[in-house]
């Protein structure tokens, strides 16, 4: 999977900039540890005062230059300002980060995200919330200052906010996190258990923001996206434990209690993720298999082995196995067969999309006749718009594209033409619009490199 996640999805689409409540002014209560304006003097506190007002107004018009050396004289003057708002701060991060995109010397640049950087230290010292600020600093070096820090860095400060927060992780952590949390695990950055840990930290954060009510709008982008990604991760095996596989598996085949195709899943992903074959939630899913999808096995032999293993959740063993019976049967139909089989199970089990694909175009090498190949190929494109983009935008549309262009290829055959033609026109729906694509100064018709793992050359479509 290593693979598929290699390209550098963007997710800046995925949420907008952390929205700030600034509650209303109110009477202070406790004293506060950062200057405030009753700890003025009476001709200081005016001047601050105005300065805060004048700024302000500067802001509200977009004059970032102009609110400058205002809101110096109000930050700095009285950095809590009346010991309860908070916005002083949130106007100096944009003032720096307007000064950031502005400027061309790299040394400069720096020196801007480290005043953002204390700006932040500033606002724990006078409101507290460190695991909150951790979460914006890191938000903010991953989408804003790329390059300022490494990704090393980018995730300790999320795991600072997430160990705080656990399920009550804030929104805009979760996306950027997932990203760089998936990208460690397959390239084995850190370990299964501290990968383990912290999926369930996102797992758990996911349900609960769904379910609170709030920032609604955030959080169904941030469900169109991270949760694939961390599905992605069932292929890494070890990673997800037992309780993990059950908790998803036997619901599904609970629903489902007629689908073979859902039996055998559940029964390979709950053995896959390393349940005890005697245990209640396998023998529920080996009774349903037994009693609703029995097939007679091949008879002894290598393809005896390959099915036995797949079938008890060892698939690195099951496609070892059917590789050896294909590179040593003569029968052409036959290798066709089982190197698309290999492929499905790279693509619907071990999650490695590219190993997946080059066997689909392996098998439709053997049997040119064959449309399924390019059925499989389609759908590992369709299913990466959480892989190369933040799952809905510009860089998840674009796969449409490449997908369409492999069902297209599909259409030729009729055993699979239905299915295909059905895939089609569910997926133009998804394509850009002739908006989006007006925006980036391109037309219909033009080439368009679709990059990530993909790195196919497709044409511009739009929907409608």
């Amino acid at each position: 999977m290593l693979l598929f996640i290699a390209c550098t999805p963007k997710v800046t689409e995925t949420v907008t900039t952390p929205e700030v409540v600034t509650p209303e002014p109110k009477e202070i209560v406790d004293k506060n540890p950062c200057t405030t304006l009753n700890d003025l003097s009476a001709r200081d506190r005016d001047e601050v005062e105005t300065a805060y007002v004048l700024y302000k107004d500067q802001i509200k018009l977009g004059n970032y230059d102009k609110a400058f050396p205002l809101w110096k004289v109000a930050y700095y003057g009285a950095p809590a300002a009346n010991g309860s708002i908070k916005y002083q701060f949130e106007d100096g991060l944009a003032i720096y980060k307007n000064k950031y995109e502005n400027e061309s010397n790299p040394a400069v640049k720096s020196a801007y995200v480290d005043t953002v950087m204390m700006i932040y230290d500033k606002r724990i010292e006078c409101y507290g919330q460190p695991a909150y600020v951790a979460g914006r600093k890191a938000f903010d070096y991953y989408y804003y200052y790329n390059g300022e820090s490494t990704d090393d860095e980018i995730y300790s400060l999320f795991k600072e906010a997430i160990d705080a927060k656990k399920k009550t992780t804030d929104y805009f952590v979760i996306n950027p996190f997932t990203k760089i949390l998936t990208d460690k695990i397959i390239a084995k950055e850190i370990s299964k258990e501290e990968g383990r840990l912290y999926t369930g930290y996102m797992m758990d954060a996911i349900e609960y923001g769904m379910a609170s009510g709030k920032n609604k709008e955030a959080w169904n982008i941030i469900n169109n996206y991270a949760p694939a990604r961390l599905e992605n991760l069932e292929g890494v095996e070890g990673l997800y434990d037992c309780a993990y596989f059950e908790k998803k598996y036997l619901s599904i085949l609970r629903d489902n209690p007629e689908d073979c195709e859902i039996i055998n899943t559940a029964y390979g992903r709950l053995l896959w993720g390393g349940c005890d074959p005697a245990s209640a939630s396998v023998q529920e899913a080996k009774t349903a298999k037994d009693e609703k999808c029995y097939t007679p096995p091949p008879p002894p032999g290598k393809l005896r082995l390959a099915y036995n293993a797949y079938e008890s959740g060892q698939y690195y063993e099951a496609v070892k196995q059917f590789e050896d019976y294909v590179n040593t049967t003569d029968d052409v139909q036959k290798k066709a067969k089982y190197t698309l089989l290999i492929s499905k199970i790279y693509y619907g089990d071990i999650k490695d999309f590219p190993k997946s694909r080059k066997y689909a175009l392996q098998s439709a090498e053997l049997n040119p006749s064959s449309g399924e190949p390019y059925l499989i190929i389609g759908k590992l494109y369709a299913s990466s718009g959480p892989l190369c983009g933040p799952g809905t935008g510009w860089d998840s549309q674009v796969v449409t594209w490449v997908a369409i262009d492999m069902w297209e290829k599909a259409l030729k055959d009729p055993l699979v033409s239905d299915e295909a033609r059905k895939l089609i026109n569910t997926y133009k729906q998804y394509m850009p619009t002739k908006g989006d694509v007006f925006q980036r100064t391109l037309k219909a018709g033009d080439s368009y490199q679709v990059k990530c793992w993909i790195n196919r050359t497709t044409t511009i479509r739009t929907a409608g």
